[in-house]
């Protein structure tokens, strides 16, 4: 019986960080990543923090594809097409963001010298997919009511903190940012979380909003 050595289990941010030209990059909120038509050459994945992409339309509208958490991949499209295809999504950082990005050129050649890392980055985009499948869900609500609470149970999900009084999303939401997220406007959603309030549904101090009871939120509304 041969002894072999055991693989090395390595984290998608320890094989990105790795890359040659990969960098560590901090964002302030509501900064832009990049926009719609930059060239797509880098690959992101997020350290801490949260990342809006959205799809902005000739009419002008902008529709949240997706809303990133902690160890989300994005930017992949620069390693199906190359360097000639630009970007489709606007990404901009929801929250404060910290991120490793890495060249295009680098993530592939990894992926061909290492097939682990081949998979590491399939899950990483399968992970996306399923994050962009539950916000084409939360913006199928055409009752914009329906539509916040929605979007308030999958920020529970992905980024709450279970505490003493419920589920605290762990990140600093102004209503405007809510707005934009899901198609609003700024006075739409302050009426909307005053309601909430009043109902004994959410609490909110310093712009956190903690779940008070996520099953009673999402049977009041469905």
């Amino acid at each position: 019986m041969t002894n072999e050595p055991t693989p090395v289990r390595r984290s998608l941010i320890e094989v990105i960080g790795c890359l040659e030209g990969a960098n560590s990059e901090k964002v302030d909120r509501a900064k832009t990543i990049f926009f719609p038509g930059d060239p797509a050459e880098r690959v992101y994945l997020i350290r801490r923090g949260a990342v809006r992409l959205s799809r902005v339309y000739e009419s002008g509208e902008e529709i949240t594809v997706a809303l990133l958490r902690e160890n989300s991949l994005f930017g992949v499209l620069s390693l199906l097409t190359g360097h000639r295809a630009d970007r489709f999504y606007h990404a901009v950082a929801f929250t404060k963001v910290e991120m490793i990005t890495a060249p295009a050129n680098s993530v592939r050649k990894a992926i061909e010298g290492d097939t682990q890392v081949g998979l590491l980055l399939l899950q990483g985009l399968s992970s996306r997919i399923l994050q962009t499948e539950t916000m084409i869900e939360t913006l199928t609500h055409r009752d914009m009511s329906s539509r916040l609470v929605s979007f308030l149970l999958v920020l529970c999900r992905d980024f709450g903190v279970a505490g003493g009084q419920g589920i605290t999303i762990d990140l600093r939401l102004s209503h405007q940012a809510i707005a934009e997220a899901i198609g609003s406007t700024r006075v739409t959603i302050t009426r909307l979380l005053g309601d909430l309030r009043n109902s004994g549904l959410v609490l909110i101090d310093r712009k956190k909003i903690t779940v008070l009871d996520p099953i009673a939120l999402a049977k009041r509304f469905n």
